[in-house]
């Protein structure tokens, strides 16, 4: 997939049921949007994986500035409906250039299906191109129908193998 011109900033409109438009349009996160990503976080978690509000707002402030990372996200009137993190990792080989890995990507119910997940892709693509990455890699979980979604907008499994080693949590 190559950049699609939804990049920062950028609207993007379709038509939602009874043919009233509705834009979108995508730009890296704020810290002002902690209580949108929370929603989003809670739609993306499982169990007991996601952190608590007040420590979350910490560890979400230290998200944002960490360097080389982009929490992207897709506003629909004033409301962030979807989201994704790309890590921009610095690398000793492509001459230097650096790898992107994308994590937690998520988009509220019901925004699904309609464009806000590929937007948010296609802008985090245009931020790694901007950054002359060679690359991005992500993982998804087997249980849900995202591989295609991920297929359909360029990304495929024929190269690399993904892997996971859980860690137990410090006590």
């Amino acid at each position: 997939m190559v950049g699609s011109g939804f990049g920062d900033c950028v609207d993007h409109r379709w038509l939602a049921a009874g043919g009233a438009a509705v834009t979108l349009s995508c730009r890296p996160l704020t810290i002002a949007d902690y209580d949108d990503a929370r929603q989003l976080y809670a739609a993306l978690s499982t169990g007991d994986s996601l952190i608590s509000f007040e420590d979350g707002l910490g560890a979400f402030a230290q998200l944002l500035s960490h360097p080389g990372t982009t929490v992207m996200g897709a506003a629909q009137a004033g409301r962030i409906v979807s989201m994704a993190t790309l890590h921009l990792m610095p690398n000793m080989t492509y001459h230097g250039r650096p790898f992107g890995l994308i994590e937690n990507v998520v988009t509220l119910p019901d925004a699904r299906g309609k464009g806000c997940a590929r937007a948010v892709m296609a802008a985090l693509v245009d931020t790694a191109q901007a950054a002359s990455a060679y690359k991005i890699m992500l993982l998804t979980g087997r249980d849900n129908n995202a591989k295609g979604f991920y297929e359909r907008i360029g990304y495929n499994a024929d190269e690399k193998h993904g892997m996971i080693l859980r860690l137990d949590q410090p006590s």
